[in-house]
């Protein structure tokens, strides 16, 4: 692995198990410079666990974890009191009191300890908040009067106010909306120092210099933002697969001349014993020409032998190269749904929207327009927000993925969960249906609450495509939050085999796209929908 000049970030074989012996990282080495680096790698790699030992939140079990000055990190999800001031929030609540003490007249000599250099604190605020579309009035609100996508920008904009050293992100689009995903992208266009991101967001990870990987126990640094890693990382593997399948055909050449060698030397000996029987050749002759075709026939098997070996050893190193990401294929039972069958009916004021067949549609709209309470509503079937658009199901057949993924018993196994909704179907088929969505093993055994978030996820997804009978409706909540991209993928290729209707809320519009949506209705910023003719560039 290449280590890139002036790191800011160096690790040297770290691991970290957890206090019930879970590994989650096993002798990590790697290093990350200035600049902007988007870190990624498969869901239960460890990423969140590798931030928070960069952050000290948590101590290696082996190894060290070096850093070139204090570290700013911001977690994936952020626990805050309505309470709250933005200014706590931005990280400078005491130096704007300090401040603002001084300028009331205040001449305690603790005030200006507090401020230290930062007298352009108040400043440098106004202009960080106006870089984000935000007044300077945001400094003296509380939480409770901002939407969590203003929560989260200005979380971010708070670490880059402090300008550490070292700053850390973990997935800081989950739920933003559009256009303050694109001011959170400005913030990190701008961004002094090292900053090192999670992220599953493939726009935010054109933002970056760099992209590292964690895989396979280490880190490696690519020179270029997540599109250029790809198409790097695919060429290489391309290779990599056309060397294995040389390096199979040149072992099955080596194999059959091995054969070949065989017949042929058998042969030799048939055609040396008849013309011994012939009397064709003297005794003391016949037995050395036997004993020199003995040693020839044991050379030519060694070397024959030594050029498999060789073979197979070659076979072996590209078969290394070569990644097993796993794909997802299922074969779903196709539900009961005629085209003309009626599923949801939506009413925004005096229009009704209606969702039949099998449409895949698309719920979108900035944070705070109330699409998850909408499918809160509509999946309750509970009372309407006054003045809202309000949703009636039309079916009784449907499955419903919340954002929390809390619709599991934590205390029963995967094959369970399923059992739970599919309880004529024998527990082989269920096994083999997880298996195809990568829950393999003893993680099918184990309680759910034992799993790692994206084997979680999983069994979330199998309880409603293994449903017996078959939702002809699957409602989902932001399902690629805190996937990583591997898994965004392999949930697309689920949802490619499940032939009923689909209402999905997401701001990933890669992730849509992929899921060829047919219709999208969006909630505009007074929760009213409106149907539009295709996703927002």
């Amino acid at each position: 692995m290449s280590t890139p000049p002036q790191s800011s970030v160096v690790l040297r074989d770290v691991s970290f198990t957890w206090p019930d012996g879970g590994v989650a990282l096993d002798g990590v080495d790697g290093a990350f410079g200035d600049g902007r680096t988007g870190l990624v790698g498969r869901n239960g790699s460890g990423k969140s666990t590798l931030l928070r030992l960069i952050a000290g939140e948590l101590a290696p079990t082996r190894g060290r974890v070096d850093t070139s000055g204090d570290v700013g990190y911001l977690p994936q999800t952020l626990t805050l009191d309505d309470d709250t001031s933005v200014a706590e929030l931005l990280g400078i609540a005491p130096k704007l009191a300090a401040l603002r003490a001084i300028e009331s007249g205040d001449v305690d000599e603790s005030r200006f300890e507090t401020i230290g250099d930062d007298w352009d604190i108040q400043a440098r605020a106004v202009e960080a908040l106006d870089r984000i579309g935000l007044g300077p009035d945001y400094l003296d609100r509380r939480v409770s009067e901002v939407s969590g996508g203003e929560a989260m920008l200005l979380a971010v904009t708070g670490l880059s106010l402090r300008r550490t050293p070292v700053t850390l992100l973990d997935e800081p689009t989950n739920n933003l909306d559009r256009p303050t995903r694109a001011r959170l992208a400005g913030l990190v266009d701008e961004w002094p120092g090292t900053l090192i991101v999670v992220s599953h967001d493939l726009e935010l990870l054109e933002h970056t210099d760099a992209t590292a990987e964690l895989y396979g126990g280490a880190i490696t640094v690519f020179g270029g933002p997540y599109s250029a890693w790809r198409a790097h990382l695919e060429a290489e593997q391309e290779a990599a697969a056309a060397a294995a399948r040389t390096a199979q055909q040149t072992l099955k050449a080596e194999k059959r001349q091995r054969v070949d060698a065989e017949t042929r030397l058998a042969h030799r000996a048939k055609a040396g014993k008849k013309a011994q029987a012939d009397g064709g050749l003297p005794k003391i002759l016949a037995g050395a020409r036997k004993r020199r075709a003995q040693e020839s026939a044991g050379d030519l098997r060694t070397t024959l032998d030594n050029r498999i070996d060789a073979a197979q050893s070659a076979v072996d190193a590209a078969d290394a190269r070569v990644r097993d990401d796993d794909h997802i294929s299922l074969d779903l039972p196709v539900p009961d749904l005629p085209r003309s069958r009626q599923l949801i009916a939506f009413t925004a004021g005096d229009a009704e929207i209606v969702v039949q067949g099998p449409e895949r549609v698309a719920l979108v709209g900035p944070n705070g327009s109330g699409k998850s309470t909408l499918l809160a509503q509509l999946v309750n079937r509970s009372d309407p927000t006054p003045g809202r658009t309000a949703g009636r199901l039309l079916t009784e057949s449907f499955g419903y993925l919340p954002q929390r993924l809390d619709g599991l018993d934590d205390g029963a196994t995967a094959l369970e969960n399923v059992q739970s909704v599919a309880p004529h179907t024998a527990p082989g088929d269920i096994r083999n249906g997880l298996a195809r969505l990568l829950v393999r093993g003893d993680a099918v055994d184990r309680p759910v609450s034992t799993l790692s978030g994206g084997e979680r996820f999983r069994v979330s997804m199998a309880t409603l495509l293994f449903a017996d009978p078959p939702s002809q409706l699957l409602i989902l909540d932001e399902p690629t939050n805190n996937l990583d991209v591997t898994s965004v993928e392999q949930l697309g290729q689920a949802l490619d085999a499940y032939r009923g209707a689909l209402l999905v809320v997401s701001h990933d519009l890669p992730f849509l796209r992929r899921l060829g949506i047919d219709v999208v209705l969006e909630l505009d910023a007074d929760g009213v929908m409106h149907r539009r003719g295709e996703l927002p560039s």
